[in-house]
């Protein structure tokens, strides 16, 4: 009888791919923030779960626009939904964190629906205002509709989240292990749909959508699809604010919010969903943490951190990581600024002039 043999990562005897490495430092950073709770004061904890639910907003706004090629200022709208909805909810008494995040989706998704119907039959610069336009008239909405949003001194006194029906009430560490499970496993189903076969054909489409109506594909439902759940994706979020500070009001689903997850989504990198998701994380670093040293100076630093983003890294943090992926080229400052812009729409503009 021999002795078994060790197999290492790098064995050509090894049957199965190995592990990406992406996986394994996405395993490491969960395990990583699991463990936080230990290391940092309940303040900080209470801001990376809002970085959380701002990400999974910024990741929404991605999947529209680095993905689908529909460049949008609106995804506020059902981030404001599904805000809003879990706070009404945990005022009725329904506390259950997974029921709120699930009814917030729904919720989320159904204005999605409503409003993509008409939405995924504009394009371009067009669909980019018409987003702007929702997103504002939800803001508006949740000023002046104080019956059910508080106006605008908000909802305060939400009850606190619990993970089983007459559970307990989570506290500040179980809220944010609450919320870092959740937005794993909202991450992980987006990573999951993107590379599936409806995911290469939102692809095709944003590359030539032309060619896919060609081919029989029905663009419209793909595209309404892909809506629906970012909107869902953007309620999810909305959910997980409200599970995190207790609170809503007009300021947090304002067009400064729309602002600030567009500025994510460009200096992380349109195309990825963990760039997005990085670049959220930083922008609100800078917002809160730095620009406390330097108070009254936030934007000018958010400011900063675009212009550093556009010249050094024109396709986001998420292309420095790929190799041959154009950052730190020699080239014009003009040039890399075309390029920042040119994320925002250039395969909508292309698919309007195939129409």
């Amino acid at each position: 009888m021999t002795a078994p043999t060790l197999r290492w990562a790098g064995d050509d005897r090894l049957s199965g791919p190995p592990v990406p490495p992406w996986a394994v430092a996405a395993a490491a950073a969960v395990l990583l923030a699991a463990g936080l709770p230990w290391l940092v004061e309940p303040y900080t904890l209470t801001t990376l779960a809002r970085i959380m639910a701002l990400g999974l907003l910024a990741v929404s706004v991605a999947v529209l626009t680095g993905h689908a090629g529909m460049p949008t200022l609106g995804q506020v709208a059902p981030y404001a939904v599904g805000a809003y909805t879990t706070a009404l909810l945990a005022k009725a008494g329904h506390t259950t964190g997974p029921v709120q995040l699930l009814v917030a989706a729904g919720a989320a998704g159904l204005f999605s629906v409503l409003v993509g119907i008409p939405l995924v039959r504009t394009r371009g610069v067009v669909f980019l205002m018409v987003t702007l336009a929702v997103g504002e008239l939800a803001a508006v909405g949740a000023d002046q509709w104080r019956a059910v949003t508080g106006g605008t001194d908000g909802l305060a006194g939400i009850p606190a989240v619990t993970l089983t029906t007459g559970g307990d009430a989570l506290t500040v560490t179980g809220r944010y292990w609450f919320v870092l499970g959740a937005t794993a496993a909202a991450l992980a189903l987006v990573w999951w749909w993107l590379r599936s076969p409806m995911g290469m054909v939102l692809r095709g489409i944003r590359d030539n959508e032309a060619r896919m109506h060609a081919s029989g594909h029905h663009v419209a439902g793909v595209l309404l699809a892909t809506y629906v759940g970012a909107g869902a994706l953007a309620g999810v979020g909305g959910s997980l604010l409200v599970a995190t500070q207790r609170y809503v009001s007009p300021a947090d689903v304002s067009f400064h919010i729309s602002a600030l997850v567009l500025l994510a989504v460009i200096v992380g990198g349109a195309h990825s969903m963990i760039g997005a998701f990085v670049g959220a994380a930083l922008v609100v670093t800078v917002r809160d943490w730095a620009a406390a040293t330097v108070p009254g100076h936030g934007p000018l630093l958010l400011g900063a951190v675009f212009i550093a983003a556009v010249y050094a890294l024109p396709n986001g943090l998420a292309g420095a990581w790929r190799p041959g992926s154009g950052a730190w080229r020699p080239g014009s400052g003009a040039h890399r600024l075309r390029r920042a812009a040119g994320r925002l729409a250039p395969w909508s503009a292309r698919r309007g002039q195939d129409r």
